[in-house]
C-alpha cells in the first residue's frame, strides 16, 4: 500500500487538494511512461523522478506554481500536471523539462502528484478528479511496481543525485559537487551527520534550485 500524503497549500483556494506518493526501487517505469505518452487519463498524475529533487519543499514550490497558472490561465503545457513537471525547470524547454524530470523508461526513484480540483471548478474540467484518497492510493497501489516511502525530506534526500541537479541547474560545482544518489542522506539532513556539513549543503542547494525555478519565471 503506497504511503500517500494529501496536503493543501496555503495561498490557493480550498479545495485544491494535492497528493503525493513517493517510491523507490519502481519496477514498471517503462509502463508508466506508455500510460503518460498514450494520454491514458487514468494516469493523469505528474511523475517526476525523484532522483532530481532536493526537498519537499522543492517538489511543492513546483505545484503551487502550476496550481497557480492554472487559476491565472497560463498553462504552457497541456494540464496542470505536466505544469508541475515544467515548473521544475530552470528554462523555458519545454520537452527538456520532461527528459529531465518527468518519469523515463529507466527511472527507479518516482514522486507521484494528483491535484484534485474543489467540483465547483471549471478552470480546467479536464484534470478535476472524482477519485478520493484512499481511491487514489488503491490505484496507485495496484500500478506502481517500487517500495512506498513517506514524502518526507529524509526520504527523498535518500534518492537525491546532487551531481546532477547540479549540473540541471547549472550551479557551481565545488565541494559536495561529486556526491551521489544518495550520498546525502536522511540522518546527515536531519541531525547525527557524519561531517557537520550535509546539512547546510542541502540547504544552499534548495535555496539555489528555488531561485533557479523564479529567476525563469520572472522570465516569462
Amino acid at each position: 500500500m503506497s504511503l500517500l500524503e494529501t496536503v493543501q497549500l496555503e495561498h490557493l483556494p480550498p479545495g485544491y487538494d494535492i497528493s503525493l506518493a513517493l517510491f523507490r526501487n519502481v519496477k514498471n517505469s517503462a509502463f508508466l511512461h506508455e500510460q503518460l505518452l498514450a494520454g491514458n487519463t487514468e494516469f493523469e498524475y505528474a511523475l517526476i523522478d525523484a532522483s532530481v529533487l532536493v526537498s519537499r519543499v522543492h517538489a511543492l514550490a513546483a505545484v503551487y506554481r502550476a496550481v497557480s497558472d492554472l487559476l491565472g490561465g497560463r498553462l504552457r503545457s497541456r494540464n496542470v500536471h505536466s505544469e508541475i513537471v515544467f515548473s521544475l525547470s530552470p528554462n523555458n524547454n519545454i520537452a527538456e523539462s520532461f527528459r529531465r524530470f518527468g518519469i523515463t523508461p529507466a527511472t527507479t526513484s518516482l514522486l507521484v502528484i494528483k491535484v484534485s480540483l474543489p467540483p465547483s471548478s471549471t478552470t480546467d474540467t479536464s484534470t478535476a478528479s472524482p477519485l478520493s484518497s484512499p481511491d487514489i492510493q488503491a490505484h496507485l497501489a495496484a500500478n506502481i511496481e517500487g517500495d512506498s516511502l513517506p514524502f518526507t525530506d529524509a526520504s527523498i534526500a535518500s534518492l537525491t543525485d546532487v551531481a546532477r541537479i547540479k549540473k540541471i541547474y547549472k550551479l557551481n560545482s565545488g565541494g559536495g559537487a561529486k556526491k551521489t544518489k544518495g550520498a546525502v542522506n536522511g540522518a546527515g539532513i536531519h541531525g547525527g551527520n557524519e561531517d557537520g556539513n550535509n546539512q547546510d549543503e542541502v540547504h544552499e542547494l534548495e535555496v539555489a534550485v528555488l531561485g533557479a525555478m523564479a529567476l525563469r519565471g520572472s522570465n516569462n
